[in-house]
């Protein structure tokens, strides 16, 4: 039965995108399927953030420790980086422009500039070391990389193909992006008029193969994902509104998750020009610090991987921080325990927790649970975001299965990517013959339509909201000339939801023992793959009748070998 909430939103809905609203939803055409499309829209990035920049004008938009950015001069330092990468570094219509920087407001101004440009914005995932990033761009035939010092220094004694930009992003912004506009172009330099077929990102995710690979979306597709965000915000501030609780202060957010990941690219950076908020930047996780800055810049919206709400919820120092005006904490990327959730809800004063589920393939849309509805359901992800999203569960041959029967979790919708760059396989995998895009989640749905997953197909480990794909994991481990076999699996953490664990056999003469390998795997691999912890074996690792490694049964002894480690 809908909750009171559910039947609320709804409401809130179907005024706000029925007939005359101000987000109408029609449909649009595509692939030979009608799909759920809003109409009003614009139809590139490019036109919508100068629309937006231009409406919300000298209002503060970018907070970067001393320096702040507001909608105009972001726009103005983005325009002036597009027509240095026209003029001076030829970029066309098309081009993959990639960036590899941490959060910086260099890092926005930038991936603005290179979408104005008519480029398609490459992020690159800045925990990469040398070899991920320069596979990274060769996959994506990147022909220009915006780096900074660290990421370019990581670049600098590898083969990729591309020309290496450095900014120096700790300097006040028109000096961090002086070697992009010092190159060339001016304001007469003509920009492209774009439209919703161009080329418009480029974002890595890791899956059961190996190596990541690139999701590629057109401007429509990325444009209407913010728009269904912008949908669901509509509607809460309706209710507040309604209930007499909507704040005159200008929402603000601070961004602690990675830009390059979907969910701090769509949902908070982009969605922020339409609806005039305050960004406010970390450029490394910290607690305490995340709560000075909920206090000092009266952040009302807070977004990170779900450990990083409950290390503010249970920091001794919680008490000395004023957060009164932070009424959200949304979670992401992997699940919270329930006992967090119902802690969240009732000791953070007026702050209530938020959980979304979107993947970099559905450019971040899927669904959404908050406030009552996630305290009533705490393992459940939501019912489908409206008004764009088609949630069904299918099986193996692509049909749908009924209601509380497990199967694979699976989303159409005009906001899905189109496919992963140079992989007519992949793409193909990814998605059924009907258009749905397969997730790789096991779950099912229950009465009110709201997901539940239940365990991944993918052979993946999340890690703190950041996706490990095993086998690459395993083929790094496997360059060590000492190993003979090894199995990577995922461990649990109360922190970080999962970390990477690792069953190894090495030659019977190896002098090798696991803090080596350890430091082997961290020349080869970013910080966060490197396994937390690594057993070696005496023996074959145990098979399965194919003759493969049986995973399962390794990671059910280590598990639970590790969860007795932490205990004892």
């Amino acid at each position: 039965m809908p909750s009171a909430l559910d039947l609320r939103l709804d409401a809130a809905y179907k005024l706000i995108t029925g007939p005359g609203g101000p987000i109408e939803v029609g449909t649009i055409e595509q692939d030979g399927r009608t799909l759920p499309y809003i109409s009003n829209a614009p139809t590139n990035l490019t036109d919508y953030i100068a629309f937006f920049s231009a409406q919300h004008g000298d209002a503060t938009f970018l907070v970067e420790g001393n320096e702040r950015l507001s909608f105009a001069q972001t726009w103005a330092a983005a325009r002036k980086v597009a027509a240095g990468l026209i003029e001076g570094y030829g970029v066309e219509r098309g081009d993959r422009v990639a960036i590899a920087m941490r959060n910086a407001n260099a890092w926005c101004v930038t991936y603005l500039g290179v979408l104005m440009a008519g480029g398609c914005a490459t992020l690159l995932n800045g925990w990469w070391q040398g070899a991920e990033l320069a596979a990274g761009i060769a996959d994506s035939e990147a022909k220009l990389v915006l780096a900074d010092p660290q990421r370019a220094e990581r670049l600098a004694c590898t083969e990729h193909g591309a020309q290496v930009v450095t900014l120096d992003i700790t300097r006040p912004i028109d000096e961090a992006i002086a070697p992009i506009t010092d190159a060339g172009g001016s304001d007469a330099t003509v920009l492209p008029s774009l439209t919703g077929d161009d080329l418009a990102t480029i974002l890595f995710t890791s899956g059961s193969t190996g190596q990541s690979k690139g999701a590629w979306s057109r401007h429509r597709a990325v444009v209407q994902a913010i728009f269904n965000y912008v949908t669901q915000t509509a509607s809460i501030v309706h209710l507040l509104t309604e209930d007499g609780q909507m704040s005159d202060i200008q929402p603000a957010t601070l961004i602690c998750t990675p830009l390059f990941h979907v969910t701090a690219e769509i949902p908070v950076f982009l969605q922020s020009f339409a609806l005039g908020r305050k960004l406010v930047l970390m450029p490394k996780w910290n607690a305490e610090e995340a709560m000075r800055l909920i206090q000092d810049e009266q952040v009302n919206y807070f977004v990170g991987v779900p450990l990083m709400s409950y290390e503010i919820l249970v920091h001794p120092n919680r008490s000395k921080y004023d957060l009164s005006t932070c009424k959200s904490y949304a979670g992401g990327g992997s699940p919270r325990p329930p006992e967090h959730v119902k802690r969240l809800a009732t000791e953070m004063g007026e702050g209530k927790p938020l959980l979304g589920y979107g993947l970099t393939e559905t450019n971040a849309v899927g669904c959404g649970i908050i406030n009552e509805n996630y305290l009533a359901k705490p393992m459940s992800t939501g019912p489908a975001s409206k008004p764009l999203v088609d949630l069904a569960i299918l099986d193996d041959r692509g049909e749908p299965l009924p209601q509380g029967q497990v199967g694979e979790v699976c989303i159409r919708s005009i906001c899905n990517f189109e496919g992963y760059w140079n992989n007519p396989e992949a793409t193909k995998a990814a998605f059924f013959a009907n258009g749905y895009f397969r997730t790789g989640d096991l779950g099912y749905l229950d009465e009110d339509e709201y997901l539940f997953i239940v365990d991944r197909k993918k052979d993946i480990i999340i890690r703190g909201g950041e996706n490990i794909s095993c086998p690459e994991v395993e083929a790094a481990i496997y360059a060590h000339p000492d190993v003979q076999e090894c199995a990577v699996f995922g461990l649990p953490d109360e922190r970080l939801g999962e970390v990477v664990g690792a069953a190894v056999w090495l030659t019977p003469d190896s002098k090798t023992d696991a803090t080596l390998l350890a430091t082997f795997l961290s020349e080869h691999l970013a910080p966060f793959k490197v396994p937390a912890k690594i057993w070696l074996a005496d023996a074959p690792l145990p098979k399965l009748g194919s003759e493969k490694i049986d995973k399962v049964s390794l990671r059910s002894r280590y598990r639970d070998e590790y969860a007795a480690e932490l205990a004892a």
